[in-house]
């Protein structure tokens, strides 16, 4: 009888062995799937980002999927930016899949970039920068305007926000719904 129970014993030990080292080697072996980005030389990272600025004649939301602050650029890097603007009378969002702020709150959106007033017209472009000092909304890739049947397209925009003006550079072409195209 002791016999056997020290038989028992031995073998439990040894089937409690065989599945430790089984787990170890398993565990060692299996690379766990990434979720995020790789690692980042960011100085620390937002995850679900939401900034507000209100005051004066125009109010602002910023949303953003994360944030990598980068302290000695004096930059932060946004994932899937969002940004609302509201002024008096328009208001506008301006999305795309990525983007800059920087300390001085210029602002650089990229990838797939679509602004929308609430007057019924859209940008398409592939970057679009906010300088803050000049108040200057511009890009210097192709870009298409939308509205009310009319399409413009061009190599270049620039909206000078405080003289309320734009310019889109060329070569310019204007498709009107129903009418004739113009190139200028």
């Amino acid at each position: 009888m002791h016999r056997l129970s020290l038989a028992i014993l031995a073998a439990v030990g040894l089937f409690v062995a065989v599945i430790a080292v089984t787990l170890i080697v398993n565990s060692r072996s299996i690379r766990p799937e990434l979720t995020e980005s790789p690692a980042s030389t960011a100085d620390f990272r937002i995850k679900e980002v939401r900034l507000e600025e209100e005051g004066g004649p125009v109010r602002w939301r910023l949303v953003a999927d994360l944030a990598e602050v980068f302290e000695a650029e004096q930059r932060t890097a946004l994932r899937k930016p969002v940004v609302d603007i509201q002024e008096a009378t328009r208001a506008w969002r301006v999305r795309g899949d990525e983007g800059d702020v920087k300390r001085s709150k210029d602002l650089e959106v990229r990838k797939n970039v679509v602004v929308v007033g609430d007057d019924g017209l859209r940008l398409e472009t592939s970057i679009l920068r906010w300088d803050a000092a000049t108040r200057r909304l511009w890009t210097d890739a192709a870009v298409i305007l939308t509205r009310n049947g009319m399409v413009i397209r061009g190599s270049g925009l620039s909206v000078y926000v405080t003289e309320d003006r734009a310019e889109v550079t060329g070569p310019v072409r204007v498709s009107i719904a129903g009418g004739s195209t113009r190139r200028r």
